[in-house]
């Protein structure tokens, strides 16, 4: 019974090592999946998510089913999401690293294909977005943004002040692109 309850402490040492092993290399595999918000994932998404998770379970424990042993691998995943978070707060560099830098998906009413087949995101994605934001077409957008979480953010001309600091006030005819 206590075996249940209580396995050795070189069995909990392994789930701690093999639970930081698992977390960095689901981490790296998310942020390598591209930038999609929680709320916005498809069934396809999800059921990945779901199997990921089943799949990985058995690679942080173990042959270990004791109950220490889960609370071990729970809080191990707890504090290096904490340790992540925080270091990634304080540290400019290693949060572009872990959340990757938004992408300009629309300049000066100019789709930018390039950068929305590299992060994977289509047409129809773009347009849904567009209509969010009460903007009919792409003509319409100064800038469109994908930003870290996944939400796309657009800019229409005349959201912009004619008084800002940016190249596309300096342009001439900004107000509104005919």
């Amino acid at each position: 019974m206590t075996g249940a309850f209580f396995p050795g402490g070189s069995v909990l040492l392994q789930i701690v090592l093999r639970t930081g092993v698992i977390y960095l290399l689901v981490l790296i595999g998310v942020r390598l999946s591209g930038k999609r918000e929680v709320g916005q994932m498809t069934p396809f998404d999800l059921t990945l998510l779901l199997l990921l998770s089943n799949s990985v379970q058995n690679a942080m424990t173990g042959p270990d089913t004791s109950l220490l042993g889960g609370a071990v691998a729970a809080c191990t995943l707890l504090v290096l999401n904490y340790g992540v978070a925080a270091v990634s707060g304080s540290n400019r560099h290693l949060r572009r690293l872990i959340e990757g830098e938004p992408s300009l998906l629309i300049h000066d009413g100019k789709v930018i294909e390039s950068h929305m087949a590299r992060e994977r995101v289509s047409m129809d994605e773009l347009h849904r977005a567009l209509r969010e934001h009460g903007i009919n077409n792409c003509d319409q957008v100064a800038l469109a943004v994908l930003e870290v979480d996944g939400s796309i953010s657009c800019l229409k001309y005349d959201e912009i002040k004619p008084d800002a600091n940016t190249h596309l006030v300096r342009r001439k005819g900004i107000q509104r692109k005919q």
